[in-house]
């Protein structure tokens, strides 16, 4: 299974009021482990950025104006994202710029889901926990997944969080190792992960000892008893 974890940062918060995507980061998950492969891109809005997108993202349009614009990365963003499942946090907020972003780009580019399916884990992180704030940051808090050097907002950085809190919250798995220690700096100093050295690092797979399956089918043997079956293999009996 193919997803890609999305994130974007804005000149502000509608894209209605021609408001345009400045940054871009995404990270391919394959079977649930990262790949290896990202995809992010600054972009010049050839706009302002408004106050309030300006202070919690730190960018600049001065930062950005040598950057280039967003139609030029449109093929090669839809490539890599084509097929995949899309993990983004208020997803309609994203999709609602990447949108307008293609539909800026020209017609026949069409939608994101398009390209791809779109799964949105704020309307998952509701589901799943009613009443309780479901932001980036306090579902960070909530699952264990380190955020302390979270001081501004960036598309990649998010991502990063964003992977880890979805695998807690549809699994329990919390570290992927996407923030570990020495990573490179990005252009404006955020750390970014090395995900090529991440999923080159050796699994640890740890087998049950002879006691510990004794154990395992002792209990498989019990439940089919009392259920008059059992969905998992029996082993034979011993000779």
């Amino acid at each position: 299974m193919r997803q890609i974890v999305l994130d974007t940062e804005t000149t502000g918060l509608s894209w209605e009021k021609g408001n345009r995507v400045v940054e871009l980061g995404c990270i391919e998950l394959v079977e649930r482990r990262p790949s290896g492969r990202h995809f992010h891109r600054y972009f010049n809005p050839g706009r302002e950025m408004e106050a309030g997108a300006q202070e919690v993202t730190g960018l600049t349009l001065e930062f950005l104006q040598d950057k280039p614009r967003f139609e030029t990365a449109v093929e090669e963003f839809l490539e890599f994202i084509r097929g995949a499942e899309l993990i983004i946090h208020n997803a309609s907020f994203d999709v609602g710029f990447l949108d307008y972003e293609l539909s800026l780009a020209g017609a026949h580019f069409g939608r994101i889901t398009d390209h791809a399916s779109v799964l949105d884990t704020l309307a998952m992180a509701r589901e799943r926990y009613p009443g309780q704030r479901n932001s980036l940051d306090a579902l960070c808090r909530r699952l264990g997944v380190d955020n302390a050097h979270r001081k501004l907002h960036g598309a990649l950085l998010d991502a990063e969080l964003l992977a880890e809190v979805y695998l807690g919250m549809t699994s329990g798995q919390g570290d992927l190792g996407l923030l570990a220690a020495g990573e490179p700096e990005s252009a404006q100093g955020r750390a970014g992960p090395d995900l090529a050295a991440v999923a080159a690092i050796a699994r640890v797979v740890l087998r049950a000892d002879a006691e510990e399956q004794a154990a395992h089918e002792a209990r498989l043997r019990k439940i089919a008893g009392k259920a008059g079956k059992s969905l998992w293999p029996l082993p034979e009996p011993a000779a």
